[in-house]
């Protein structure tokens, strides 16, 4: 009896842990598709959830870092919300590609449409060029209920510390392709056509043997034929002698 109860209140703790802590993991995030490799270019998921039961998400505002500028960011577009980009000049203008650009995108919001309880969206954006001196970048994001409540997800985790309440979405960056990358492509390359060149030598070996097998079933064949009609001569003389 007394286990019994032990357990069933170790249960009733466990689940109002999980309870209480479940909103912390349903926060604005955003994940890259495929990679976000340093100094590249990558498509970017802001995935929004509704954490309410009676209010819907009517709009997200997402805040783009100032210190690591991006000169190139193009929302895709979602049916039913409409999208708003804010940009903001540059005191000292930045060389991509043999041209210059003198302000970035610091700010994207979405709005008009709707999340409802219990849904998520996820809004896709193409940035670019990444950072190549960092190993992340943070976007700070707003997100707003029908019920005029505001969830400011702006909270940077310290280093060591546990997650606060309300994380702002972070970023997390891969290492830059470099000469590394194609040197592995090339090896394997080398690797698959030295196996490309071992099972054509395969087949060379299963062709010649095929080919001895026929040769030797045919010599085999025109024996048997020899041979009968031998029998045949022999049978017809035979008969000829006793006639």
């Amino acid at each position: 009896m007394k286990t019994s109860r032990v357990s069933f209140a170790a249960a009733v703790a466990a689940g109002s842990v999980l309870v209480l802590s479940g909103p912390a993991f349903a926060h604005v995030g955003v994940q890259p598709i495929g990679e976000a490799a340093k100094g590249g270019y990558a498509t970017l998921n802001f995935k929004v959830p509704n954490e309410r039961d009676n209010a819907s998400t009517t709009q997200l505002e997402v805040n783009f870092p100032v210190d690591q500028p991006l000169t190139s960011v193009m929302p895709q577009e979602v049916p039913g919300w409409t999208v708003n980009v804010e940009k903001t000049k540059l005191d000292k203008p930045l060389t991509v590609h043999g041209r210059q650009v003198g302000e970035v995108v610091t700010k994207v919001t979405w709005s008009g449409g709707k999340i409802g309880p219990g849904m998520f969206q996820q809004f896709p954006v193409s940035v670019g060029k990444l950072p190549e001196n960092a190993d992340q970048m943070v976007f700070k994001a707003i997100q707003t209920y029908d019920n005029n409540e505001v969830v400011r997800w702006i909270e940077e985790a310290a280093e060591g510390a546990p997650e606060p309440q309300t994380p702002a979405p972070v970023l997390k960056l891969t290492a830059a392709k470099g000469d590394d990358h194609h040197a592995g492509g090339a090896a394997g390359e080398a690797k698959n056509a030295g196996e490309d060149a071992g099972k054509n030598a395969g087949h060379a070996h299963e062709g010649s043997a095929d080919q001895g097998s026929d040769t030797t079933a045919r010599v085999l064949a025109i024996a048997g034929i020899v041979v009968g009609l031998g029998g045949v001569a022999f049978g017809v003389a035979s008969r000829r002698r006793s006639a």
